[in-house]
């Protein structure tokens, strides 16, 4: 079965899309050719140039990164850095480069906070910090005999999901007033003579991205030549969407006997952590990578422990004993997104060669 590269990023980005990026981000397809066919994927953490000599020893044509080679413009390209010399060797081998960072960070399904949450075995989670300005509202008007029809249709592309909710919608019995004219071709009605028609008035919420697609379907399946709706966009949080989760034990831990939990299912090498002042832990705060920002986040909601990487010095005095602070390392908090990545493309390709890079590409070293 021939797979191209944009089937694959169709896959991944159909659980993260790429506007759920934050703005210093660069996800998406880096270099290649969208249309080129799969011969094999290397799927890594980070792209170094050991990870672009595994894909040439698989014969792989793609890597899947989670983190991007590029944040920012690059003037030239002499190979005078890692990040120059991994574009020339993924050039001349014909590789494409793809990454999805902060988007597979922001879904509370399938992303990498999820996968943190069953590591550790949290139940109840929900986002941390959701995000604001990512949900928009249609609302048109269907005659109510097409009315079930229609709302099916948009239903099945997205509209009308609200949280742990689905075809949702709320809607208005009223009447439609027009007249066609000219050239019109009416479903229903007489040119030049008025209509009065008993029309339902709908309205729906749905995630900004889709919202293309969403309006392709109500002008394909509604019986009106000419469709009115009306879109706004909508400054409510997106629950769905956003950074960190927060969730809980199903039973409360002893302190100790989690942090031993911790490392033992992340296998790690050392946890840096504020003091113990909670005897137990039940109500665990976390984010993959660099989590700082959310510390605050972490002690608005009441948690008794935050996981995340990459706490500075003075972040760690933030916690105040109102909170443990545990930092397991930004590469140790993701490197599981390889096995997301694994499983989200294998579960919809079966026969495509994936390769989970064996390199380890942690800069961090530790000497004890």
């Amino acid at each position: 079965m021939n797979v191209k590269i944009s089937e694959i990023i169709d896959c991944i980005e159909t659980i993260a899309p790429n506007s759920y990026q934050e703005s210093y981000d660069n996800a998406g397809l880096i270099i290649g050719n969208k249309n080129d066919i799969i011969t094999g994927v290397t799927i890594c953490l980070d792209i170094k140039e050991e990870v672009i000599d595994e894909a040439i020893t698989n014969k792989d044509n793609l890597i899947i990164a989670h983190h991007p080679i590029i944040f920012k413009g690059i003037k030239k390209i002499t190979g005078s850095n890692y990040v120059e010399r991994c574009i020339i060797k993924a050039i001349q081998h014909n590789i494409a480069l793809f990454a999805a960072h902060t988007n597979l960070d922001s879904v509370i399904e399938n992303g990498v906070n999820s996968m943190m949450a069953q590591k550790i075995g949290l139940i109840n989670c929900k986002i941390l910090n959701p995000k604001q300005n990512s949900l928009k509202q249609l609302i048109t008007t269907i005659p109510k005999v097409n009315t079930e029809d229609v709302m099916e249709e948009l239903h099945r592309v997205g509209a009308g999901n609200i949280g742990n909710y689905k075809n949702c919608s709320f809607r208005v019995l009223g009447t439609g007033h027009f007249r066609p004219v000219n050239k019109a071709n009416p479903t229903i009605g007489t040119i030049e003579q008025d209509e009065i028609v008993e029309e339902i008035r709908v309205e729906l919420i749905f995630p900004a991205y889709l919202e293309q697609k969403i309006l392709k379907t109500l002008k394909d399946v509604h019986p009106y030549e000419e469709v009115a709706y009306f879109i706004t966009s909508l400054e409510n949080y997106n629950q769905d969407v956003g950074s960190g989760m927060i969730g809980e034990l199903e039973k409360p831990m002893l302190t100790e006997d989690f942090f031993h939990y911790l490392k033992q299912e992340f296998k790690l090498q050392v946890i840096k952590h504020t003091s113990f002042t909670k005897k137990t832990i039940q109500k665990v705060a976390f984010c993959g990578g660099s989590g700082s920002f959310l510390i605050k986040n972490a002690i608005e909601q009441e948690a008794d422990i935050y996981i995340t990487g990459d706490i500075k010095y003075h972040d760690f005095f933030d916690a105040d004993t109102k909170i443990i602070l545990a930092d397991i390392g930004h590469f140790e908090s993701e490197i599981h997104t390889k096995d997301l990545f694994f499983q989200l493309i294998s579960s919809k390709y079966q026969s495509l060669a994936l390769h989970i890079c064996k390199t380890n590409t942690n800069p961090v070293q530790y000497y004890f």
